[in-house]
């Protein structure tokens, strides 16, 4: 029937997104193109959270205009949080486009491309699923189907119903809803006898997983502990818990179940509690400050690393000292740093909004400081020895594998590409921004 080809933009949940899309056009016959310019169709699977990814897709669809003017037999899908968000405007200033698809209706992708390319038009309704126990009815159970990898997103979650007041993530994926225990097991179980050895489990607050279950309430720990157990299994991450449902209990199964790494993404988004009130994240920077000292007492030399964002609506120079002042204090091994971006439709985007420049500059001084602190942060691990899973040649420096500690520091060592897919041990000997070099012993 032709090719395909899925363009996207966005976090890990957009990936795995993205990943359907194409087993479902992989079940249509069609087979995936090396670039859009050779596909008959393309998918852009988009995203909100902030406004560059969706300018972005405008321009991205700008250039298939182009394109579908020469060849007008081009089919053109736009799936993700844009069109969950924005699908009039889609069609207002992209009439070539085919057909427009949510966040919850990935499953309706093979029909409206068979029906595209026969023809057909469609203007289907944006709506979210019910919050009804788990909601997986439009999910397949992907593994058995997907490629072999040494490497693989698990999305046990989707929704949010915290309700930042910056995020638009309640509106694009709708209320929180968990995937029943079973399913993910077995899709986690296939994915390791098809040679995966780590997986990463995604949600938006994936450390509330499991509250509304048909099955009964299921822990996030529990899940880590039914996991811990899958045959072939070498390693689990997970992203991104929510400070106020961290609580002890995960911290003990993260320090003594093996496959769970030494790892804790969580983010802080200000060390200000008055931004962080503004934000409405339900909790302080003091609670935030307990869950790191308790998790570096249990497991010393865990990896911890945050996000945060700096120039929201209403953000004092005073505010962001006290957010340098905490990230000093907290010592990250490493952070996502951004500049507020406006998003319409949330309570911030109403709110007195800081200078683009002075958004800029604060941005470019909260991440000198952390380069500074990451360094120093990997200065500690020289003489140390690392478990590495070997992810193949590194592109810095011939002769040299790369892969990440356990504590998700990335290493490089010299070695033969035949440890590819291997757990190595590696003493660290130098230390650099962006992780730590060391030999294989």
């Amino acid at each position: 029937m032709g090719t395909y080809f899925v363009q996207t933009w966005g976090c890990q949940m957009n990936e795995e997104d993205s990943e359907q899309i194409a087993l479902y056009l992989d079940g249509l016959g069609l087979h995936a193109a090396g670039s859009y310019e050779s596909a008959q169709v393309v998918i852009l699977n988009t995203c909100s959270v902030r406004r560059k990814p969706e300018d972005k897709a405008f321009s991205f669809l700008g250039q298939l205009a182009i394109r579908k003017q020469k060849n007008p037999e081009m089919i053109i899908g736009v799936a993700g949080c844009m069109a969950q968000l924005r699908s009039s405007e889609i069609r207002q200033r992209a009439p070539h486009v085919n057909f427009v698809v949510g966040t919850a209706q990935i499953s309706l992708v093979p029909g409206l491309v068979e029906g595209a390319l026969q023809g057909q038009r469609f203007q289907r309704e944006m709506a979210l699923p019910e919050r009804r126990g788990a909601v997986v009815t439009d999910i397949p159970l992907r593994a058995v189907s997907r490629s072999p990898k040494l490497k693989a997103y698990v999305p046990i979650q989707y929704g949010c119903d915290k309700f930042c007041s910056f995020c638009i993530v309640p509106t694009t994926r709708g209320r929180e809803r968990s995937r029943p225990t079973a399913e993910i097991v077995e899709e986690v179980a296939e994915l390791c006898r098809n040679g995966t050895k780590e997986v990463t489990l995604l949600g938006q607050t994936v450390n509330s997983y499991g509250k509304n279950l048909a099955e009964g309430r299921v822990s996030f720990g529990q899940l880590l502990e039914q996991l811990d157990e899958v045959e072939g299994l070498e390693r689990i991450r997970f992203t991104s818990p929510y400070p106020r449902d961290f609580k002890t209990d995960l911290i003990e199964v993260i320090r003594d179940r093996p496959k769970v790494m030494e790892h804790l993404h969580m983010p802080l988004q200000s060390g200000s509690d008055e931004i962080l009130r503004k934000m409405k994240r339900l909790y302080s920077t003091d609670e935030f400050r307990q869950i790191v000292a308790e998790t570096r007492a249990m497991m010393p030399n865990a990896g911890i690393t945050t996000d945060v964002i700096v120039g929201f609506p209403g953000e004092t120079e005073e505010h962001f000292q006290q957010t340098m002042k905490f990230m000093a204090e907290m010592e990250f091994d490493g952070a996502y740093m951004f500049h507020y971006s406006t998003r319409p439709g949330t309570p911030a985007a109403t709110m007195e909004q800081v200078p683009h420049d002075v958004k800029m500059d604060r941005l470019h001084r909260l991440m000198s400081q952390q380069d500074e602190i990451t360094l120093r942060q990997n200065e500690t691990q020289i003489g140390l020895i690392h478990e590495v899973l070997v992810e193949g040649e590194s592109p810095r420096q011939a002769g040299m594998l790369k892969g990440y500690s356990r504590e998700f520091r990335m290493v490089h060592f010299p070695g033969d590409a035949s440890l590819t897919g291997q757990l190595v041990k590696v003493r660290g000997e130098s230390a650099h921004h962006w992780g730590i070099g060391g030999t294989a012993i």
